[in-house]
């Protein structure tokens, strides 16, 4: 995560910070949100540091907002000498409206439905795990998951492709963005394999947005690391899940199936679903999906698996037989699900856009021909026929070919027919 250096010029007293504030050892000095009282309070933040942060994407966002707010006084015909006077130090009760405007009463009745602003996105899933704002933790909780849960049924494959897309290639918001794709894994699972209810689904999908939340500010940490974890970081992924499951109990969480997930959600115990409770079940269901997004996300320390690799460490157990959760994740996103790449026996590299009708037979668009030079055109496979099955998974890293989101995601809503020329 960068950070940039942070004065008493970019606030207002009396109005909440828009973005977190943190020391130079990565320590929470104030989140988004907390008021200051008087100049004194800033002082006191400071103490004995040489300097305060914030997240560079935290402050570029509050910098646009910033030129928004100009934008509208100058169409307004607003006096020159307001917009003139207009400073960042005027933002803070702006920005508060602009957030207050996207609250959502009824978590699913204004959500739009054009694609996800994933930017945003993962905006809302950093700040919720690192705890920037405890005082409507579960509201947020809530808002967050119902965004995904609705893009997640209005395209699930959009959805799939984008978090895939994103896990690959940005570890400044690793953990939120490793938690939205674990949640959004889950959610397809229970909803289209097991037939879970509603309720069910969301109680899951909750529980795979905040399992790491006792780790989440050091988690990003140890992505970026290039050494291996040290004796105190090992002992901290292996006590996360009790932490997890303490803190959101002291944010209000008492939802008895959640917290059992968390607190389960590493446990090693093969074998079939039926004889646990519901929390276990979604514990062993969130433990496959968390495998196999972390072996495809890579690390400033390790690559990228290939998603045929991680899968397969998903889809079986402790014991090398086949994991009843790990299976359903199969059926539900695919051996090759949107948004990784994968070699077929034409030669070409592409990448998967749609899930097909099969778990090994995706929907793709060729990215690299067979001589390995970039596509022009992105070229639609259907790789169910023979000359374009699919041979192996391919590592993010290993394509030389920049490819947009925006130009891959119209591609997961064309028509079936588009595929088989």
């Amino acid at each position: 995560m960068r950070r940039v250096s942070f004065t008493f010029d970019h606030i207002r007293i009396g109005e909440p910070l828009p973005f977190s504030v943190w020391d130079e050892n990565g320590l929470m000095v104030a989140g988004s949100g907390y008021t200051l009282k008087d100049a004194r309070e800033y002082e006191v933040m400071l103490g004995k540091r040489d300097k305060l942060l914030v997240d560079a994407i935290e402050y570029e966002r509050f910098q646009n907002a910033y030129k928004k707010r100009l934008n509208e006084l100058v169409h307004g015909n607003r006096a020159l000498g307001a917009i003139a006077s207009t400073r960042l130090t005027d933002m803070g009760a702006f920005v508060a409206r602009e957030q207050a405007a996207s609250k959502v009463s009824d978590q699913l009745g204004d959500i739009p439905s054009s694609e996800a602003d994933w930017m945003d996105l993962q905006d809302q899933a950093h700040a919720l795990l690192q705890v920037s704002n405890p005082q409507n933790f579960r509201e947020r909780l809530e808002k967050l998951q119902a965004h995904l849960g609705h893009f997640a049924r209005a395209n699930p494959d959009g959805i799939l492709l984008s978090l895939f897309f994103l896990s690959s290639r940005d570890l400044d918001r690793y953990s939120g963005t490793h938690a939205m794709l674990v949640s959004v894994m889950c959610g397809i699972a229970a909803r289209d394999v097991l037939k879970w209810p509603a309720v069910q689904e969301t109680v899951l999908c909750h529980a795979a947005l905040t399992m790491n939340i006792g780790m989440s500010v050091q988690q990003d940490r140890m992505a970026q690391q290039k050494e291996p974890l040290n004796p105190k970081q090992r002992e901290l992924v292996r006590e996360h899940p009790s932490h997890s499951e303490a803190l959101l109990r002291q944010l209000g969480v008492t939802n008895r199936d959640l917290l059992e997930a968390v607190l389960d959600h590493h446990a090693k115990a093969p074998g079939p679903l039926a004889a646990r409770t519901l929390g276990q079940r979604m514990a062993r269901l969130i433990q496959r999906a968390d495998i196999f997004a972390a072996a495809i996300s890579p690390r400033a320390s390790r690559a990228a698996a290939s998603t045929g690799n991680a899968m397969k460490a998903a889809y079986f157990d402790e014991n090398s037989q086949v994991d009843e959760a790990g299976a359903a994740l199969v059926k539900a996103v695919g051996i090759y699900p949107p948004g990784s790449f994968v070699r077929l026996t034409s030669g070409e590299v592409a990448v998967v856009v749609r899930r097909g009708s099969n778990t090994s037979a995706p929907r793709v668009a060729v990215v690299l021909n067979r001589y390995g030079l970039p596509n022009a055109e992105l070229s639609l496979r259907d790789t169910s026929r023979a000359e374009w099955r699919v041979t192996a998974g391919v590592p993010a890293k290993e394509v030389k070919v920049n490819v947009s989101l925006a130009r891959l995601l119209p591609l997961t809503r064309l028509p079936e027919s588009r595929f088989e020329v």
